[in-house]
Formats: structure tokens, C-alpha cells, sequence
């Protein structure tokens, strides 16, 4: 038997709540992980910006394909799916902070690690991670100790409606968005004017391990020296010209992206990286990009210090992108953490791996 980690936003937890619970669902990319999971195996749900352990399912069978609508009425993303039993599901009041002391000590990926910081979010970055055998039986045990027992935990009503998204209607489906509160400040750089600001180092990173990869690397004129400068080693010359047939206004938006990696005429990944900037105005070259060329196939990245992770998912479910004639904008942008971007650059077969290996590292927008 083993464990996975499953992940509910508060809107997707309500959806799966009020269902039966006899089925659980995934997004389509998830389909090639989904094949790990073997029946009797166990899901461990976790409900995200809550930070809470909400229940644990049994998998009765699966995975297999199902558009039919079930946890939203138009356009239900979660479409592979298992059948499962509930062997302990929590309400909101009773779900089980990650933050608790004997939960935090407890569980290998937390246990040492500051409350503050970022690094353990990892584990927690996409459905069906696998969880060491160990953290799975406490989380079942400790879940299933938690739907018996007498300990609640209480959420403050107001704040928890406002982390439920609301469902707006497009022409072909509903999607969710989220009205940001208040106005982004943009940060003072943390580091001395005389030091090498993060994001350029990250932006050296990309084009390392794109490079590491085969792909040739397109950097911004405005930022290519610095980004060279910490480039260290032998490789590659980066691109001079796009070798890509636009009109001169996409093409000038392309240009201005962080980091592109492409293959012969076709850009394969786009990066834009945050850190002392506002994230909206790299979401915005992203944005432009899609309504520009709506028929574009091209993965995009918003890159950023974990801490910003949920401004980043916000911004990408505001309306206005979430009504692009080809689609919301956070089905085809994704999210890297720094700390993810460094995973993958200390990964010692990079000329072996190709591009779908970010689908390891990047998170999505939860829908």
C-alpha cells in the first residue's frame, strides 16, 4: 500500500464535500502519474491556503477518463479520476493544520524545518506525490484520531469565504477567478546595489540548464549582460535574432520575456521571472502574448520566490485573463518557486532529460 498526496483548494474541497464522495478527480496532465496508483492504495488530502489535512480515501479502482460534469456542472477539469472510499473526511473546523506541533515534528519533509520558510512546500507542489510510507500512516492514523475526537480547530467564517473562488461563465465553460484585495507594493530589493540581484541569477539558471538541455536560449537585450555575467562555464552563444515569422508587435513582446527556450523555429518554454517587480506586469507580457497569437502552443512559467506562490495564482485567475479568447490564461501558465528552478539545475543528467521534465516542478492554478 501506498500513499499519495492529493490537493483540494477550500473551492474544491466544498465541491468534492457536497458530492458523495465515491469519486475523485484530477486534472489531464495528471494522467501519467496517475497511473502509480494501485488499488488499496490511500489519497491524503490536503486543502491549500488553509494548510490543512482534511481526510483519507481508499482507491477502489482506477484511474480512468470521465468528462461527464461531477464536482462543477460546465467544463469539470477533473476528469481522470478513481473510485474511491472515504476512510476519514474532516470539515473544515476539525481539518488538521500541517502547523501543529505534533503534526510539524512529525512528518519527514517539515520535521526541523522553520514554520516560516518555504522549503518544505515542495512535497506539497502537485497531486498524486508520492509520500513516504512512514508521514502516510501518521496522516491516516492522525486524521482518522481527528474525525473521533473532540479537538476543532476554528476557521474565521468571513476569512474563509474569502478564499473561495468565484465561478464566472465563459462561451465554452465556467471557470473560477479571483478579485485581488488591495494594491501590490512593489519591494525594495532586499540585496546591496553592488550585489547580483536574485532574479538575474535565477534567469542564469534557466538558461543553464535549458542550454544543459539542447535548447538555444533567447535572453532580453536589456538583461543579457548581467544574465552572462553569472552564466559561468563553457556553452553555447545565445540567440542574436528570434528566428520566428511575427508581426513586428508580438514579436517585440516576445522579446521582452526573461528567458525563452526553443527548438529550430518553435519557442518550446517562456519564462517570466519575479522578484523585486510587481508579478502582475510579467503576467501582463504573458497575457499579451496569448491575445496577440491565441493559437500559440507554447507552455508558459511565472518564476518567483515561493513566499509569492498564492499572489502569483491570484493574479493569473483575475477576470480579465480569465476571458482570453484562448482560454484562462492559468491553463497555460504555470508556477516555479526559485527553490524548484535550483532543484532542477542541481540534476546531474540534464543533457539525458527534455523540457517535459518541468511538469515535475511547476504548479498550477487551482480550479
Amino acid at each position: 500500500m501506498a500513499y499519495f498526496v492529493q490537493l483540494f483548494s477550500p473551492e474544491t474541497y466544498e465541491a468534492f464535500s457536497r458530492s458523495d464522495r465515491t469519486v475523485s478527480g484530477f486534472p489531464l496532465r495528471r494522467w501519467g502519474v496517475a497511473g502509480k496508483v494501485k488499488t488499496g492504495d490511500r489519497l491524503v488530502c490536503y486543502v491549500t491556503k488553509l494548510s490543512r489535512w482534511v481526510g483519507v480515501l481508499e482507491v477502489l479502482e482506477g484511474p480512468y477518463l470521465d468528462e461527464t460534469p461531477l464536482f462543477f456542472p460546465v467544463g469539470d477539469p477533473f476528469v481522470v479520476r478513481f473510485r474511491v472510499r472515504p476512510i476519514a473526511w474532516l470539515s473544515v473546523e476539525k481539518a488538521l493544520p500541517i502547523h501543529e506541533d505534533h503534526v510539524w515534528n512529525t512528518l519527514s519533509f517539515t520535521r526541523g524545518q522553520s514554520r516560516s520558510s518555504s522549503t518544505w512546500t515542495g512535497k506539497l507542489r502537485g497531486g498524486l506525490v508520492q509520500l513516504d510510507e512512514n508521514d502516510g500512516a501518521f496522516l491516516e492514523a492522525a486524521i482518522k484520531a481527528q474525525a473521533s475526537g473532540e479537538v476543532t480547530y476554528p476557521v474565521d467564517e468571513n476569512e474563509y469565504k474569502r478564499l473561495l473562488a468565484h465561478r464566472i461563465r465563459r462561451a465554452d465553460k465556467d471557470v473560477s477567478v479571483i478579485v485581488p484585495e488591495g494594491t501590490e507594493v512593489v519591494e525594495a530589493p532586499p540585496e546591496p546595489e553592488e550585489e547580483v540581484r536574485e532574479s538575474i541569477k535565477i534567469q542564469a539558471l534557466l538558461a543553464e540548464i535549458g542550454s544543459r538541455m539542447g535548447m538555444q536560449i533567447w535572453l532580453p537585450r536589456s538583461d543579457r549582460a548581467a544574465v552572462l555575467a553569472e552564466w559561468r562555464g563553457d556553452h553555447p552563444p545565445i540567440l542574436e535574432h528570434l528566428p520566428l515569422n511575427y508581426d513586428d508587435t508580438t514579436l517585440r513582446t516576445i522579446e521582452q520575456i526573461d528567458v525563452l527556450w526553443l527548438k529550430g523555429r518553435a519557442i518550446k518554454r517562456a519564462f517570466e521571472v519575479e522578484h523585486t517587480t510587481s508579478i502582475y506586469s510579467g503576467i501582463l507580457r504573458m497575457a499579451d502574448l496569448l491575445a496577440l497569437q491565441p493559437n500559440m502552443d507554447i507552455r508558459l512559467h511565472i518564476v518567483a520566490p515561493a513566499t509569492r506562490r498564492e499572489k502569483v495564482f491570484q493574479e493569473l485567475r483575475r477576470p480579465v485573463f480569465s476571458l482570453l479568447d484562448r482560454g484562462p490564461l492559468a491553463e497555460s501558465c504555470t508556477f516555479l518557486s526559485y527553490d524548484s528552478v535550483r532543484e532542477l539545475a542541481r540534476q546531474p543528467h540534464l543533457s539525458h532529460l527534455s523540457e517535459s521534465v518541468l511538469d515535475e516542478y511547476e504548479e498550477e492554478a487551482e480550479r
